[in-house]
């Protein structure tokens, strides 16, 4: 069942929190993006920019495991509130 547009949202600003909490990662996040910890600040509100923090989540099976277990969030739910975020819907990989 797909989650909600709050719902993603939600989710997204969690691991934007989980991400900023996290000495080693938010290194890597801001050297992928080029976003300042101002930029983080102010942008945390926007959708665009919550859906390229579940892009970059997303990127490692280890990242996705390590915010779910520390979260309690099924392992799939990243991946479904960046479809939700980024208006895919009925995506097919084949």
């Amino acid at each position: 069942m797909p989650i909600s547009a709050d719902s993603a949202e939600t989710l997204a600003l969690n691991v934007l929190n989980w991400l900023v909490g996290n000495d080693e990662l938010l290194p890597v996040f801001q050297g992928a993006t080029g976003v300042s910890v101002q930029d983080l600040r102010d942008r945390a509100g926007e959708a665009e920019f919550l859906t390229s923090v579940l892009d970059f989540l997303v990127l490692d099976d280890s990242w996705v495991i390590a915010f779910c277990d520390a979260n309690s969030v099924p392992y799939e739910l990243p991946g479904q509130a960046r479809a939700v975020m980024a208006g895919e819907t009925d995506m097919h990989w084949t």
